[in-house]
């Protein structure tokens, strides 16, 4: 799996490109240049795409995100670097990477099977420490809760209570929530056991979040 000098300047040119978009957060921005993003392209067709802002399809129906909204949803996790996070659709293990990439501790759940055993040989292939589970994310992973961080990378319909109760005081949750016929990107920051405050940062548009497993 080749990672060259061209893939290099690619990344630093999309991370300069991110940044005009208005990511600020330096250790989004190092991650963006440090994660070979071709390398989770399984269609190798479409590698030659990999640094321009934009989501691909994978496996199993669904999508590698823009890196813009990858960008933007860990920026808005606020990782310091020693975070307990749970992700909630690890796909093609991008976003998962990135996380890792920054310092943070990933738990990671995948509901379709094909696509879950594919990611997780491919992110221990490339040496990133991340937990993969097959599973509901509606459901969360209550043995390993409280997390520190919850992130969303599939349109929710709605913010399940079964995530909203594994996440810390003062932890965040940042997902793509359904408004009508539109998603919205949302952070909800956990202030007491039954208190949540919520800030809007966007239209987006996710394959939608669904129940059970495939």
């Amino acid at each position: 799996m080749e990672d060259s000098l061209v893939h290099k300047g690619l990344r630093k040119k999309l991370a300069l490109e991110l940044q005009t978009k208005g990511i600020s957060d330096e250790k989004v921005l190092l991650a963006i240049q440090k994660v070979p993003r071709h390398l989770f392209f399984f269609d190798k067709a479409l590698e030659k795409h990999a640094y321009i802002d934009k989501a691909f399809p994978i496996e199993s129906g669904q999508t590698i995100s823009q890196p813009y909204t990858v960008a933007l949803q860990s920026q808005l996790l606020s990782i310091n670097g020693k975070e307990k996070v749970l992700e909630i659709g690890t796909g093609s293990g991008y976003q998962a990477a990135i996380l890792a990439t920054m310092g943070a501790t990933v738990y990671s759940i995948e509901r379709q099977q094909e696509l879950f055993t594919k990611t997780r040989k491919l992110l221990a292939a490339l040496h990133y420490s991340v937990l993969t589970f097959y599973g509901n994310g509606f459901e969360g992973l209550p043995k390993f809760a409280p997390f520190d961080r919850i992130i969303i990378t599939a349109g929710a319909p709605f913010l399940p209570k079964e995530l909203l109760h594994q996440v810390k005081i003062g932890g965040i949750i940042v997902a793509p929530v359904n408004f009508g016929d539109k998603q919205e990107m949302l952070r909800i920051t956990r202030i007491s056991e039954t208190e949540f405050e919520q800030t809007q940062h966007g239209s987006c548009a996710f394959v939608p979040m669904l129940q059970g497993l495939s």
